[in-house]
């Protein structure tokens, strides 16, 4: 009769070589295809996007990461894969990305996995992430900008060293703040990590990319069912909550039961809060209490981290290539001498006035995405064919930003920096790299806080050019972590006063 241990031994070798016969034949690391083990240490290592971009110009379009897992390089790919009604579905790894609220997590329009529940949850928020709609509060975003311009003059005056990449993040939070609740979060004004909020994004942020490769050790973890039962103190460890429901409670009072006090409310504003709580109090059914605080703490959630990632991007290869730096500031100067451009500068003045400093915000994206692993989606039943393949149903595919953004065939010379590219390509060319540009996704679940995104790229980085001279005070200029966000740090700079007389 044979032993327990022996049972088991051959069931585990079993499910090893089904692992490594269900999708038979598609190239990548030989571990890959037996356990997620590979996969697992290759984003605990912090630098997956690197890995995977030579992965991929090791093995061709597609690479099998996971028993069940492939990484799609083809631009093609994208609609078909993050195409509306195409019936490919979010995995398991987005959950992990919630709060936690009434002792349960609560699914926000990232993590959703469910597409009704998805489009039931956009229906009623979507048109305040219009652009013309996040232009009214584009006054309130200037005085971010004058209050983080004076503190870097501050900082100039004195010679010191500035870790611009913090005090980027630190912008993009007070902009967040008076997009989403009307008031700024403090860390402009304060110069530090408020509360602790950008320390526990990085956390979450950080178990989120490496559980997300065995979603299932998930409910042992932080997602324990039990936790929350005996240590509900865990609610309150989320800072970024936290603060949502303090700004709640500046305008109107939640109730015993969690509801939201109408008497006491004033939601007469245009930021964020003010219309989700109009359309609660007009049909508490189409946006609950507990929507507006997915909702809120989404923003502040994901809105600072990517938005700070992009700017940090802008300026590293602005620095790294003086060319384009002259090329930006001199057309910067030019508007301003033309009096296009007022002070602080508008989003429609950027937009209108600075089409090389547009090309090299697109570039710079294009070079170093906000995410840094694949966005992954269940393949449907009964599969599909990508690249000459089929991949049966079940399959987790997904394209990586870092991958696809440099395909050789849609951006030549792909490592290079190169602006031009997006002024001087012809149509078909621009077309092609648009159609592959993936830096906010694709399709009905792309990011909704992009516009938030362009804005503050398209105002404070002319601003920041008009005024200063940057240069960075040690090579290499940063470091790089990717946890989903690749972010960057130790950007550290000196800024110089220009005179552009």
């Amino acid at each position: 009769m044979p032993s327990i241990l022996s049972i088991f031994v051959a069931l585990v070798l079993l499910r090893l070589l089904y692992n490594r016969l269900r999708l038979f034949g598609i190239p990548g690391p030989w571990l890959a295809a037996y356990t997620r083990l590979w996969k697992l240490h290759s984003v605990w290592q912090g630098d997956h996007h690197h890995t995977a971009i030579d992965l991929h110009r090791k093995y061709g379009p597609l690479v099998r990461i996971g028993p069940r897992h492939v990484s799609v390089s083809d631009p093609k790919a994208i609609p078909i894969i993050y195409g509306i009604n195409k019936g490919f579905t979010k995995t398991a790894f987005f959950p992990l990305q919630s709060i936690s609220w009434n002792r349960k997590p609560q699914m926000n329009l990232f993590s959703a996995r469910d597409e009704r529940f998805h489009r039931e949850q956009r229906r009623p928020v979507a048109s305040a992430y219009s652009m013309t709609h996040i232009l009214e509060r584009e006054s309130a975003v200037d005085t971010c900008t004058d209050l983080f311009l004076t503190q870097l003059r501050t900082m100039a005056d004195a010679k010191a060293s500035v870790d611009l990449g913090m005090w980027l993040q630190y912008y993009a939070f007070d902009v967040v703040g008076e997009i989403t609740f009307a008031q700024k979060l403090g860390f402009l004004e304060q110069g530090r990590d408020v509360d602790g909020m950008i320390q526990a994004i990085r956390g979450m942020l950080a178990y989120a990319s490496v559980c997300g490769q065995v979603p299932e050790a998930h409910p042992l973890l932080l997602g324990n069912p039990l936790f929350p039962i005996f240590l509900p103190q865990m609610e309150s460890w989320n800072q970024v909550v936290v603060f949502t429901l303090k700004a709640i409670n500046q305008r109107a009072s939640l109730s015993r039961n969690g509801e939201v006090d109408k008497a006491d409310s004033h939601d007469d504003g245009n930021d964020m809060m003010s219309r989700w709580m109009a359309i609660h109090h007009a049909d508490p059914e189409r946006l609950s209490t507990r929507d507006l605080i997915v909702h809120l703490s989404a923003n502040v959630f994901a809105g600072s981290d990517t938005t700070a990632i992009a700017l940090r991007a802008i300026l590293y290869y602005l620095i790294h290539h003086p060319d384009a730096m002259s090329k930006v500031q001199h057309e910067v100067d030019m508007a301003d001498q033309a009096a296009r451009l007022s002070n602080p500068i508008s989003y429609q003045e950027s937009i209108a006035h600075l089409p090389y400093l547009s090309a090299v915000i697109k570039e710079a994206m294009r070079l170093h995405p906000s995410v840094g692993l694949i966005i992954e989606r269940h393949v449907p039943a009964p599969g599909i064919t990508l690249c000459g393949r089929h991949l049966p149903g079940g399959t987790v595919v997904g394209i990586n930003p870092w991958v696809v953004h440099r395909d050789p065939t849609v951006f030549p010379e792909p490592e290079s920096f190169l602006p031009e590219r997006w002024l001087e390509s012809g149509p078909e060319q621009l077309q092609a790299m648009e159609k592959a540009f993936f830096n906010f996704g694709a399709g009905t679940r792309s990011c909704p806080g992009k516009t938030i995104s362009l804005l503050e790229m398209h105002k404070i980085i002319p601003q920041l050019l008009r005024e200063f001279d940057i240069r960075t005070c040690r090579e290499p200029s940063w470091k790089t972590k990717n946890v989903w966000f690749v972010q960057q740090e130790e950007f550290i700079c000196y800024l110089q006063a220009r005179s552009t007389s």
